[in-house]
């Protein structure tokens, strides 16, 4: 496959040193501009994911007139959390 290019980016001469200072050893500036660019195209595609699951959710709960109340999801939370503080 044929590589691509991002267009230039212009930047401060701050946030350019910046970015510099917190590169890890072996690590060039090109190369933690490429994964800045894949984590934030993984952040929104799973908050598209989410938002997408949310409406399908509301949508299956108008149509069935089956919701849940806010204390029995608080609680299941709260019972998800203690579990995964146990496991530790």
């Amino acid at each position: 496959m044929k590589t691509a290019t991002f267009p230039s980016l212009r930047v401060t001469p701050e946030l350019r040193q910046a970015a510099e200072q917190i590169l890890e050893d072996g690590e060039t500036l090109s190369g933690f501009v490429e994964q800045s660019i894949r984590e934030g195209i993984e952040r929104r595609q799973i908050r598209q994911e989410f938002i997408a699951r949310g409406l399908r959710s509301r949508d299956d709960a108008r149509q069935t007139g089956q919701y849940a109340s806010a204390e029995s999801v608080v609680s299941r939370l709260e019972q998800m959390l203690a579990a995964a503080k146990g496991s530790k």
